[in-house]
């Protein structure tokens, strides 16, 4: 009997089409959780947080949990292929993504933008919006809940206007009109659909009327946030002044395999010369990264850790180990979120260095961030490539940076905790730790050998507390010390 559950609407569990009692809001939220980590185990005490948050707790939380367990599987008894399997470190619920609604949505929009002509990425991607039913887990108001409500509404937002632009090059400007004005009406001040409407006007032979649109627009943005329109949005009011021939509808092309070459990017820095340890650490990215493990859905890792605690060199390090499965190449950025000299890097300036290394000429880069996002997603569709993202600051900054092939991996580094990440792309978090005291001490040695600091251990085992297992925190000692090869190690500190 087939079971298919609604996380787009209110949380719903069917078999053959015939609803199943779920119960009262406290399983109902239970059972969201475990959807949205579908064979993932989440831990007791994950549920706990994500079920209560700062609400009230009840007087014994893990037996309120193992009740809740014990009513979804007397509810899923009828179902085959859904499970709640019980872990040694929690639960988990076994059961085909395809199966539940939110995962469905994913992999069609997936394999939307990785398709080879506009008229089936459209088709998907419609067929992916038909299955929201209303907001995500309506009727429950937990607050992990609730953050992941707002992030899988930005991500449909996000992704219909995607959808707009797929059936500009399909040339339906005009029939996208109607719901286009209604649209904007809802969001005014969002600039991406702006532009659309201005486009779908200018080429419906309506130019003043665009025009009109934008000086609206720039009107509110001024009175309402003191701002002016964005750099996109004024070059595209720039070209509709000159009647730019970029503007006028482009024939349905398709995007399949390209006959020019292009050229293999290689951007990643150095291989870390001095790695030491994190065998634990390796073997779980492994785990999360091997191919075989999703071979639906592009992969993605974030790892995450306080500064200095070597999250780069882990990175790094695992991507020189499996250089030879990413033959198309291998994309990086480091998107400086904590960089003590400036501002983070903005995605669209990284998102623009992707396209030059994937061999876009400046002409053609499109005048608008979200289609040069769109752009980025085609051209590495199909590829085995590695995207590593260096010192994220928060979620934003990386969605238009993630590729959208599940022949691609993408690998994250970040001293946040990328909520919204896991959320609403299925990324999976590994948080780092301080080195072990052997591993430390290893890294030490590789940096001033063995003999230096065997004439002063006691020194040297001092020196190793004071860098509390920081990779960074030794690299700087060491390095001070390499400096002088006459100076004593405890004259270092």
């Amino acid at each position: 009997m087939t079971v298919r559950f609604r996380l787009l609407g209110h949380v719903e569990a069917q078999v053959d089409g015939r609803p199943i009692a779920i119960g009262y809001a406290q399983p109902r939220s239970v059972l969201a959780v475990l959807l949205i980590e579908a064979n993932h185990v989440v831990s007791v005490d994950q549920l706990v947080d994500r079920i209560w948050g700062e609400r009230r707790l009840p007087r014994n939380p893990r037996a309120a949990v193992q009740h809740s367990m014990t009513l979804l599987r007397n509810a899923l008894t009828p179902a085959t292929g859904a499970a709640v399997v019980r872990k040694s470190t929690g639960y988990q619920l076994t059961v085909e993504p395809e199966m539940v609604d939110l995962h469905r949505f994913r992999q069609l929009i997936k394999e939307g933008r990785a398709a080879d002509d506009d008229s089936r990425a459209a088709a998907l991607i419609e067929e992916a919006l038909r299955l929201w039913c209303g907001e995500p887990f309506a009727g429950l108001t937990t607050a992990w809940l609730e953050s992941v409500r707002t992030t899988l509404i930005q991500h449909r937002h996000a992704v219909r206007l995607d959808l707009v632009d797929v059936r500009f090059r399909l040339g339906q400007h005009a029939a996208l009109l109607p719901d286009l004005l209604a649209w904007v009406a809802r969001n005014p001040l969002d600039e991406r659909l702006a532009g659309q409407l201005m486009v779908a006007l200018y080429r419906s032979g309506r130019p003043a009327d665009a025009l009109e649109h934008y000086r609206r627009v720039r009107s509110r943005l001024a009175d309402e946030l003191g701002t002016d329109p964005s750099p996109p949005l004024q070059r595209l009011h720039e070209q509709i002044l000159a009647t730019d021939p970029a503007l006028t509808a482009p024939a349905p092309v398709r995007r399949g395999p390209r006959t020019a070459a292009m050229p293999v990017p290689r951007q990643l820095p150095a291989r870390p010369r001095l790695f030491t340890g994190r065998t634990r650490e390796l073997a779980d990215l492994e785990a999360v990264l091997g191919r075989e493990k999703s071979p639906d859905a592009v992969v993605i890792s974030a790892i995450g850790g306080v500064g200095g605690i070597g999250k780069t060199w882990l990175a790094l390090q695992w991507a020189y180990q499996h250089l030879d499965r990413f033959p198309d190449g291998q994309l990086y950025a480091s998107l400086r979120g904590y960089d003590p000299s400036g501002q983070p890097m903005s995605a669209a300036t990284a998102l623009r260095g992707f396209l030059d290394a994937l061999g876009v000429a400046s002409a053609a880069v499109p005048y608008d961030v979200d289609t040069q996002a769109g752009l980025y997603r085609s051209l590495t569709a199909g590829k085995r490539m590695l995207v590593l993202l260096d010192n994220v600051a928060d979620s934003a900054q990386v969605v238009p940076l993630l590729p959208g092939s599940p022949t691609c991996v993408a690998l994250i580094t970040s001293r946040q905790h990328l909520g919204g990440l896991i959320a609403a792309h299925g990324a999976r978090c590994l948080n780092l730790g301080r080195l072990t005291d052997p591993e430390a001490r290893r890294l030490l040695v590789r940096h001033l050998g063995e003999d230096r600091l065997a004439a002063e251990p006691a020194a040297a085992t001092e020196l190793l507390a004071c860098c509390a297992g920081l990779p960074l925190a030794i690299s700087i000692l060491a390095a001070r010390a390499s400096l002088n090869p006459d100076l004593v190690v405890r004259a270092d500190r």
